[in-house]
């Protein structure tokens, strides 16, 4: 029926516009509800960005706590310095682990709604600290990524050489992911800001 603005159905939901044959119905208020539940690119790219930066930290922080209860798969991967480092006192990664899964998981907060739980005091503190950490993070992986692997091609030789498996850990691994962790992290924030 074509032109049929204002009427009830049998489910008791009143059409408000008028629909040729065969299109589907736009009934009461599940259009404005199906608009704010279908995510946008913007939102899907905020979405997909957090949860990148919370797995690359969880990543970190769960090794961080696997090597403190005394696990030792890929331990070579710090280098001797800091495998000696915390081999008597290896208990204290535990907290650096616990801490980094929590920095890593804390961002997620700011996907739920701007007037929802999270007040707008705690909701803005997250959000600045978070835009520190991203670019802590961008900076100490960026460094020592490049530097890890300018020292692996050659390019620069320490004084006094280098321990290789815990070079490649830094350069290959570690470090890179602190990197992808600040720049999903800062690019989460940034898709997130509110427009101006």
């Amino acid at each position: 029926m074509t032109g049929m603005t204002g009427m009830t159905g049998m489910t008791g939901m009143t059409c408000t516009s008028s629909h040729l044959p065969g299109s589907p119905a736009i009934v009461g208020d599940m259009t404005a509800e199906t608009a704010r539940s279908t995510p946008t690119p913007a939102t899907r790219a905020t979405v997909t960005a957090f949860v990148v930066a919370a797995v690359a930290g969880v990543v970190h922080g769960v090794f961080s706590v696997y090597w403190g209860v005394g696990g030792t798969w890929l331990v070579e991967t710090l280098g001797a310095d800091l495998v000696e480092l915390w081999e008597e006192q290896g208990v204290l990664l535990i907290p650096v682990g616990l801490l980094k899964i929590a920095a890593a998981v804390i961002p997620l907060l700011l996907q739920t709604p701007q007037d929802g739980w999270l007040p707008g005091l705690l909701r803005r503190i997250i959000r600045g600290i978070s835009w520190v950490g991203s670019a802590l993070l961008i900076v100490w992986g960026g460094v020592n990524t490049v530097t890890g692997n300018l020292v692996l091609s050659g390019l620069v030789e320490p004084d006094g050489g280098y321990d290789r498996e815990g070079m490649i850990g830094h350069a290959w691994l570690w470090d890179p992911l602190f990197l992808v962790w600040g720049v999903a992290l800062a690019a989460g924030l940034w898709f997130s800001r509110r427009p101006r």
